[in-house]
């Protein structure tokens, strides 16, 4: 009964998956807390050259410091594009990945999706900041 109730406990209510590379994923979860709550996990997950597993970073978010959070990445964001590489063509990135999905389909060599593996919760030692 208790293993259930931790289980559901790590379960996502939402997710959105955004892939960067041919690496590296983001995760979006929106998770619930005992107390009816939610917040928000933030995981970077990227394959080990050797491709023997991953490497995960996550960032615990909660309702109190979505406005500020947002705030600051919007802010900083905005600096690098505007200030430090105006001229740089940020939608490069999104035509690569297109064009990289495209090659994969074609050649039939598309990686499976790993979705549970990546973001299984193992502990609660997981990184947050």
């Amino acid at each position: 009964m208790d293993n259930e109730r931790n289980q559901r406990r790590f379960e996502s209510v939402y997710s959105k998956k955004v892939r960067a590379g041919k690496r590296r994923t983001y995760f979006f979860d929106v998770r619930q807390t005992k107390g009816d709550d939610f917040y928000l996990t933030l995981t970077e997950s990227t394959r080990k050259f050797n491709d023997e597993g991953y490497e995960r970073h996550k960032i615990f978010l909660y309702k109190e410091d979505f406005n500020r959070f947002l705030g600051g990445l919007e802010e900083a964001i905005n600096y690098i594009k505007s200030e430090l590489m105006p001229d740089y063509d940020y939608d490069e990135f999104d035509r690569r990945q297109e064009e990289y999905e495209a090659e994969e389909r074609e050649n039939g060599t598309a990686r499976p999706a790993k979705r549970e593996e990546e973001t299984k919760l193992e502990s609660e030692d997981d990184i947050s900041w």
